[in-house]
């Protein structure tokens, strides 16, 4: 079977019905059967995502508004300007800052792999109890799963984990 091309959404469309003080993931890349993953994200002026490794993918980031940085090291960082694509090389640290007028990019990359069930720790084995919830593990705003035991910002849409 073949499958067709179609058009998902005009991102100048849906930044224009979106709430001025809409934040984070505002759309998601969500067709089955895909292969990649694809977020449009706005961070409101000033915010921050903090330091994150992607340790499995590559990640491609394209700014449509706004400005702001990447910051790659403790005295390194990279401008960001509408149009500016830049490449995000799985294991490398960084960190984005949004400008005075916010910033708001997409993000594209290889589809992660599916969360697999996997038997408890032997800690929990016939001894009672129940395996560790992993409920604050999941992202308040997007609903994915961090693999970071203690995750600060989702590394999916930028929002900030609550105190713990």
């Amino acid at each position: 079977m073949n499958a067709t091309p179609q058009v998902l959404t005009v991102l100048n469309d849906l930044l224009s019905a979106a709430a001025p003080d809409a934040r984070g993931a505002l759309w998601q890349l969500a067709e089955p059967g895909r292969e990649l993953d694809a977020n449009l994200v706005r961070l409101p002026p000033d915010a921050e995502v903090g330091e994150h490794r992607e340790d499995v993918l590559d990640v491609l980031l394209v700014v449509l508004a706004g400005s702001g940085r990447v910051v790659t090291g403790p005295e390194a960082s990279l401008p960001l300007t509408p149009s500016t694509v830049t490449w995000l090389p799985r294991t490398s640290r960084r960190a984005l800052t949004a400008g005075p007028d916010g910033l708001t990019y997409l993000t594209v990359h290889r589809r992660r792999p599916g969360l697999t069930i996997k038997p408890p720790p032997a800690a929990y084995e016939g001894g009672g109890g129940e395996a560790p919830c992993l409920l604050d593990r999941v992202c308040p705003e997007c609903g994915r799963l961090s693999a970071e035991s203690a995750p600060v910002f989702c590394g999916a849409c930028g929002e900030r984990f609550p105190e713990r």
